[in-house]
């Protein structure tokens, strides 16, 4: 029996293995289902090329997070980039982000955009996606980017969508920038992402396996969970393993982890697993026998022409992530959780990228598909409503569900450190003989998770 058991050893749930030990706490078990530990910050190696697991980029504004980096892995591990990274629109290349670069776009669209921006009926409270945009940014901006690129990352109606998760992400804009935008060169320094760090070698799994190997306790890996037995507090494992436990940390998807408890005593698992939306994302990879086919980091494609919504380059953010002389790219498509992809979709993909970057047949020397099973969370108004009442339910049962899967939201790595960090800080302030005692974390509920709003 382990006191604390947690389930994926993707990002989030090493950190909490991690804080664990240094707080001297090793009475825990780390289970992940698949041969190594990573999650989805993985990446493959085929032909020569390195490919992740979709783009992933390390960005750090957290003083604690850049403290973690700097005494686990060192900044010396990792290439330091100013982002270069455009829109592809009206057959044009715009600078990212949209709404502060608009030089170079047809005049009739720049007109749009500025006088929507001006005109623009601005709400202190929006229901929609859809409501926020139009109020920040106005018509334009929302019909010639916003609308059609979300519509395309979410493969959702951006009308059912909350804008709860736009603050971070979606950079501001004034009148003033807008014009400035308009009659200059690109302005690159504006957004979260405007510089990030990767990786020199090994892909974006390279560095989270630097934080593995610091583990004193092992990861069991092939370790897959197949039932959770919350009246008993037993794990039971794929490979015919048990494991008892009094607290149980999650990070694998809050849709998969409901469909595992066996005993509900508060929560209609069926129902909610149902409810909670999100996409699936075709990842496909191409090792090209050409140098530099873009010196770009990505580019965005909000026009429906194209199935995919974005094309990374990896070679531009590390030199060994290709063999000598050669170029690799990155197309993701969306569709939802309850939808198949087309084979169609991707030759029409395929197409679309060799014309735009004149590649051809013949330079492609390498194909990777990877299929994300789990990609981005779809923040609609159920999940806005019954989610916090969810996690408190399954705390209740001294199950704290956590990570950009497991807590059901849009992170990145840097929240998947702290979310680690966290659980173990709030674990550890209570003695390991009286944890099976821990309050939840969360603040207990007002009702039963049976009357979930439908």
């Amino acid at each position: 029996m382990a006191r604390i058991v947690i389930i994926g050893a993707g990002l989030t749930g090493l950190s909490a293995a991690y804080h664990l030990e240094q707080k001297g706490f090793f009475d825990y078990v780390l289970f992940e289902q698949h041969h190594t530990p990573g999650g989805l910050c993985g990446s493959v190696v085929q032909d020569g090329f390195t490919f992740d697991f979709t783009g992933h980029l390390l960005h750090i504004n957290d003083h604690y997070c850049r403290q973690f980096i700097d005494t686990v892995i060192g900044f010396d591990f990792f290439n330091t980039i100013q982002r270069k990274s455009y829109i592809y629109s009206h057959d044009c290349y715009t600078a990212y982000p949209y709404q502060v670069n608009l030089y170079g776009l047809p005049h009739e669209v720049i007109i749009e955009c500025i006088t929507g921006f001006a005109e623009r009926a601005q709400h202190k409270k929006n229901k929609s996606f859809k409501d926020w945009v139009l109020s920040q940014f106005g018509a334009g901006f929302a019909k010639h980017f916003f609308i059609p690129y979300q519509e395309k990352i979410f493969s959702y109606p951006i009308d059912r969508i909350t804008a709860s998760w736009t603050s971070r992400f979606v950079p501001p804009t004034t009148l003033h920038t807008i014009l400035q935008g308009t009659l200059q060169e690109p302005i690159h320094t504006i957004g979260y992402n405007s510089h990030f760090y990767y990786p020199k070698n090994g892909g974006i799994l390279s560095w989270v396996l630097k934080i593995a190997d610091t583990l004193k306790n092992p990861i069991l890996c092939n370790h897959s969970v197949t039932a959770i037995d919350t009246n008993t507090k037993t794990i039971h494992i794929a490979n015919g393993h048990t494991e008892s436990y009094d607290l149980l940390i999650n990070t694998m998807p809050l849709d998969t982890l409901l469909t595992k408890l066996i005993e509900r005593p508060r929560i209609d698992c069926k129902k909610a697993a149902k409810k909670l939306l999100c996409n699936r994302v075709f990842n496909f990879n191409l090792g090209i026998n050409r140098p530099n086919i873009s010196d770009n980091h990505w580019i965005y494609y909000p026009e429906r022409i194209y199935p995919f919504y974005r094309i990374g380059f990896p070679h531009n953010l590390s030199t060994l992530m290709t063999p000598p002389g050669c170029s690799s790219l990155s197309g993701e498509i969306a569709y939802l959780n309850n939808q198949s992809h087309s084979t169609d979709t991707y030759q029409q993909a395929r197409t679309h990228i060799k014309q735009l970057f004149d590649v051809h047949e013949s330079e492609i020397i390498t194909e990777k598909i990877i299929t994300i099973n789990h990609a981005y969370v779809i923040f609609d108004f159920w999940r806005e409503k019954n989610l916090p009442q969810l996690l408190n339910q399954l705390s209740q049962e001294h199950i704290y569900s956590i990570g950009r899967y497991g807590a059901w939201k849009y992170a990145s790595m840097q929240e998947a450190i702290l979310d680690g960090k966290q659980i173990a800080d709030q674990i550890t302030i209570i003695p390991a003989r009286n944890i099976h005692q821990i309050p939840p974390v969360i603040t207990p509920p007002t009702k039963e998770i049976e009357c979930l709003e439908k």
